[in-house]
């Protein structure tokens, strides 16, 4: 295994130093953020870190409903608070995990003075013992049951009691002789179907280790066999109760009795009523047994007999649509309606499993049915446990819908659960702040201070979610350097998984690189040919990824010695990111007129040029040159037929679409839909940004300028004309990608000049000599032009 980074001090972690021109990193820069905020909660509580030597076995982690603490004891909504966490878009089968072995510092500061009297032997020992207790209390909320804990809705009401199967340990456990004596009777009996059902009940109830030796047991596969030749006999009601006894004995999901139980269950369905058809389900749920045919059966059925659903079986059914991983389409618009018809009278818990079928089963839902979840949840939140909060995000995370309410009530509220809140929710709460841009500080330095004593049960995938969360949003919090070593470390322990998941390494190497951390061992590990061509075949787009992060190594870590990408690669990237800007970025409205307008100020399309200086950033920039004394220099020679033909497209600046540039999204869109230069296809993995470039017109396919173009006393200027989906939600902070972006530049000696939303798109609609005099300030700027000389 690779030689594992720790922190900047370490070897080969390449750290880039901010130039003068860029701000100073730090808490001092945090504060100054701050007060852009669109909602905070407080600062989050500190807490120690512990080592851990022993890791989970990879996504094999069971977990526990203690993962998920509730804020404060009690509920108004109901007694049974479900606290684990929330597995939505990842599913792990069963199994045990080894639980991380710790080994917690004893401190005799940390004693009482009554045990500081005592003998230092002694005292130690019960410190030490008493940290022990903490350490396996902590793993306890760190393990969590991805099969249980989504259910936990079901203790709510009394009514699911007949449309679930309860998986808990049996009452009376049936005593292991009388076991024994049905085994052995099986052979010499034929036995009614009747009499069968009773063997498997009463099966059921042996103790769990007597249990667990069946599968080995010739009495019972002939029980089996016996039940299965004979399937057509059992009433509806008897096979129901062979289908729920195989829960607890553990049959497995291939075994031959439950392929004839489902076959004989699709046969019989549409006899069947809702009731039975969905305590079915849930049994073959328990049974971790896909069953796409039956879930069709049931999906049918219910849509037919809708006006009959009880709001116990609407929710259960919407449970089992997440756990199946389907959507039904014509379902859709019923789900709406009648989520809109429960909607005060669901329990927090309720809703939590509600959103987390639609998110698992990646089912559509509008931004009004969405927003009103969103209202009550945020009137309600401290109620709420965080195991059902977090299933809200998610959808909220899916939906891609801004609700300020809730989200400042979150600030509030989730700070202070988050070290009781296990590593998988974490990162969902933190994800869902990247993937809506929001920024909140708080929140985001209480996840950073929990983290470290966390990071050895993430997964790949968490930590590249939180690299990418925290970059995305350019956050480093006060332990940044525990923070991102304990993660960087993590990477390396799960290199292994990133064969199978590369879209997690390149997520984790982006975030990274746009809070300037360059981990060299894993990013040549990332830009191998043997790599490269894993990514190639990925479900995600990864190109673009790809090609911005092999770019930026190029220009911010010039000693770097490791993997590149070829020429090959980046021309090919290059031109495929190139029809888009064409299409998507160089048409803009405020582009296409601060093109025009600058090429009337400065003398002809000559003397500017529409393009990306850096392909790889995927936005565009407007590149003016001057001398030290303040002349244009002419330089955009090579097209000017295309800056005619965007010229001459025109774009009609209706009062409809200088609203949504001025003051926002229209009703019907999310907020990173207006002005979404940087959006790309695989937003779910987190890369809410988006990556690549296009190739300007005429330049080379490297990311920088040739050094031999530039002229001595040249000033070359690269005006950006930001968009409000540069920026974190409501306010002036730029996103990771477009301080990278900015950084690069600085770097390559362009001065970077801001045409930001909140200047420029109000002057659209002023009038010529307004805008003429707004950009004449801008690239003459006094200041720019003494800093040059």
């Amino acid at each position: 295994m690779a030689t594992v980074l720790m922190c900047r001090r370490l070897p080969r972690l390449s750290r880039v130093t901010a130039i003068s021109t860029t701000a100073k990193r730090g808490s001092s820069k945090s504060k100054k953020e701050k007060r852009d905020k669109p909602g905070a909660g407080k600062t989050g509580t500190q807490s120690g870190a512990t080592i851990q030597l022993l890791k989970p076995q990879d996504y094999r982690v069971l977990y526990n409903p203690a993962a998920y603490a509730k804020g404060r004891a009690g509920s108004r909504q109901h007694g049974d608070r479900d606290s684990s966490q929330a597995l939505g878009d990842t599913f792990t089968s069963p199994g045990t995990a080894q639980a991380p072995q710790t080994f917690p510092t004893a401190s005799s500061q940390a004693l009482s003075p009554v045990r500081s009297a005592l003998p230092k032997s002694k005292s130690v020992l019960l410190e030490q013992s008493r940290l022990y207790k903490e350490e396996a209390e902590k793993d306890k909320r760190e393990v969590h049951d991805s099969k249980e804990d989504p259910r936990t809705f079901q203790k709510g009401r009394p009514e699911y009691r007949a449309l679930t199967c309860d998986s808990t340990e049996p009452a009376q456990p049936l005593p292991a002789e009388e076991g024994d004596w049905i085994l052995q009777s099986v052979a010499g009996c034929e036995g009614s179907p009747g009499v069968l059902t009773d063997y498997f009940l009463k099966l059921s109830r042996l103790p769990a280790e007597r249990r667990a030796a069946l599968g080995s047991d010739a009495g019972f596969s002939a029980l089996c066999h016996r039940a299965v030749t004979s399937i057509r006999l059992f009433s509806t009601p008897d096979l129901i109760h062979v289908l729920k006894a195989c829960v607890p004995l553990g049959v497995p999901a291939s075994h031959p009795l439950l392929n004839a139980c489902e076959a004989e269950f699709c046969r019989r369905a549409w006899d069947m009523g809702l009731e039975q058809l969905l305590l079915v389900a849930d049994c073959w749920r328990c049974l971790d047994r896909s069953v796409p045919s039956y879930l069709g059966i049931l999906f049918s059925y219910a849509n037919l007999h809708w006006k009959d659903l009880t709001l116990p079986q609407f929710v259960q059914l919407l449970y089992i649509i997440g756990e199946g991983r389907r959507s039904p389409a014509d379902l859709a618009q019923k789900v709406e309606s009648t989520i809109l018809k429960h909607l005060d009278s669901f329990t927090l818990e309720e809703l939590g499993a509600i959103c987390l079928g639609l998110f698992k089963s990646l089912s559509g839902i509008s931004e009004h049915v969405m927003r009103r979840i969103a209202d009550r949840v945020s009137l309600q939140m401290e109620d709420m446990s965080t195991y059902a909060l977090v299933n809200v995000l998610k959808m909220l995370r899916y939906t891609r819908m801004d609700h300020l309410p809730l989200m400042r009530e979150l600030g509030r509220v989730i700070p202070a659960r988050i070290p009781a809140t296990n590593i998988q929710g974490i990162m969902h709460i933190t994800l869902t702040y990247s993937s809506l841009h929001f920024f909140d500080e708080d929140v985001l330095a209480a996840v950073a201070t929990s983290l470290p004593s966390k990071v050895s049960y993430c997964r790949s995938k968490d930590a590249a979610k939180f690299l990418w969360s925290f970059g995305c949003l350019d956050y480093e919090p006060p332990n940044e350097e525990e923070f991102y070593s304990s993660l960087i470390k993590q990477l390396h322990a799960k290199l292994h998984e990133f064969s199978k998941f590369p879209e997690h390494l390149l997520t984790a190497l982006l975030g990274l690189a746009f809070v300037k951390r360059f981990p060299e061992e894993l990013i040549d590990f990332a830009l191998r040919e043997e790599f490269v061509r894993k990514t190639r075949g990925s479900k995600y787009e990864l190109n673009k990824d790809l090609f911005t992060l092999g770019k930026s190594v190029e220009i911010e870590c010039p000693t770097y010695q490791g993997s590149h990408l070829t020429p090959q690669l980046c021309q090919e990237f290059t031109e495929m990111v190139s029809s888009f800007a064409e299409r998507e970025i160089y048409v803009r409205p405020e582009i296409v007129e601060a093109t025009y307008l600058l090429e009337s100020m400065l003398g002809g399309p000559e003397y500017v040029k529409n393009h990306m200086i850096l392909p790889h950033t995927r936005s565009s920039d407007l590149e003016v040159r001057l001398s030290v004394d303040g002349r244009p220099i002419p330089f955009n020679f090579k097209d000017p037929v295309a800056a005619k033909k965007l010229r001459d497209m025109g774009v009609n600046l209706t009062d409809d679409l200088m609203s949504q540039l001025i003051q926002g999204r229209a009703h019907n869109q999310s907020p990173t839909e207006v002005g979404n230069e940087s959006r790309i296809p695989s937003q779910e993995r987190g890369d809410t940004t988006g990556m690549g470039g296009a190739l300007p017109t005429g330049a080379t396919s490297q990311a920088e300028p040739k050094a031999g173009l530039w002229q001595p006393g040249e000033v070359r200027l690269a005006l950006q004309v930001s968009n409000r989906n540069h920026f974190c939600y409501g306010s002036r902070r730029l996103l990771g990608l477009h301080c990278l972006k900015r950084r690069q530049l600085r770097l390559l000696g362009y001065a970077v000049v801001e045409l930001p939303f909140w200047e420029w798109f109000p002057l659209l609609k002023r009038t010529r000599s307004e805008k003429l005099s707004y950009l004449h300030y801008k690239v003459f700027c006094p200041a720019l032009l003494t800093r040059a000389a």
